[in-house]
């Protein structure tokens, strides 16, 4: 067990010596990466910021029923049970409250100001409705059901028109989705690209090295005492390059927070974008860690076992 932790040990020195004897070369390879890292990161930071504003914004949806202006009040009143039949069906239980075609009159006229427009026309031209207010979902993605209740809804009779509330919630679900399935590629494409970068840094150590490489052969070193080295090179280049990627990132959020904290001020809000938690942090900095020692296996697999063969 000694001998194993001296090993790696003397790997782990032997790659910082590494670093250290070329830090111009490992800096700059180390920011290639670092901005490879960066794209991706930011627009992880993006997302983790966009998911909780969204699941906020979904506050009991709303459907709003339009009957038919010739549909009589006693059949617009017995129109209920089956309102509320089709939401126990669709195990949304929602408060369901008649609205009389006066009352939406009334109603329009405090809202909207156009009282004296409305003396006008004389006529109500008003329907009467209903107005259902569903239970806050647990996800903007789950408001998707209620399209399912207002078609059953909309087939009712007597009823007109049928207008939910809630498109907008949708909209905004569907476009963090497509922002995550991008974000998902636009990770894979630039993490090959970190890989390729720690591959060819590698490869020109081992070349700069090939004699002490072979010095070390013909005294009885073994493959993986001679690899080892290479591993943890490629291990610290990722892991830099993953803190200086966040380090960039956090420098970034605050231009960019100025430009969002006046777009919400036009919204009321105080919404700005914040770094990722610790958690996220760490399980980044292994990432590239991770990928960094896969392009130190692939480089040094490639040319020191072929060179082994020779």
């Amino acid at each position: 067990m000694n001998t194993w932790l001296r090993h790696h040990f003397f790997a782990l020195h032997q790659a910082f010596r590494n670093a250290i004897s070329a830090p111009v070369s490992f800096l700059l390879n180390a920011l290639v990466i670092a901005i490879a890292f960066a794209l991706p990161l930011t627009g992880l930071t993006v997302l983790e910021n966009l998911r909780p504003l969204s699941a906020e914004l979904v506050v009991e949806p709303e459907i709003s029923v339009f009957l038919d202006m010739t549909f009589s009040r006693s059949d617009a009143l017995s129109l209920g049970q089956g309102i509320k039949k089709i939401l126990v069906e669709n195990k949304r239980p929602g408060k369901i409250e008649f609205l009389p075609r006066e009352k939406a009159l009334d109603l329009l006229k405090q809202k909207s100001g156009l009282s004296e427009a409305l003396a006008i026309l004389g006529a109500n031209p008003l329907p009467d409705g209903y107005l259902i207010k569903l239970p806050r979902f647990e996800s903007a993605a789950e408001a998707t059901a209620v399209d399912t209740i207002a078609a059953s809804l909309q087939a009712l009779p007597g009823v007109e028109h049928v207008q939910v509330d809630s498109a907008w919630i949708k909209r905004l679900s569907a476009l963090v989705h497509l922002l995550t399935v991008v974000l998902l590629i636009l990770a894979t494409t630039l993490g090959i690209v970190v890989v390729t970068v720690v591959f060819n840094t590698i490869r020109l150590q081992v070349l700069t090295q090939r004699e002490e490489i072979m010095v070390s052969q013909l005294v009885g070193a073994t493959d993986a005492f001679i690899y080892r080295p290479f591993y943890y090179t490629g291990a610290l280049l990722g892991v830099c390059a993953a803190g200086l990627a966040t380090v960039l990132v956090a420098l970034a959020l605050r231009p960019i927070n100025t430009a969002v904290a006046e777009f919400a001020r036009l919204y009321a809000s105080e919404f700005r974008l914040v770094p990722l938690d610790s958690m996220a942090t760490v399980l980044f900095l292994i990432l590239g860690a991770l990928l960094g020692f896969a392009g130190a296996v692939l480089s040094v697999s490639r040319h020191l076992a072929s060179a082994s063969d020779h």
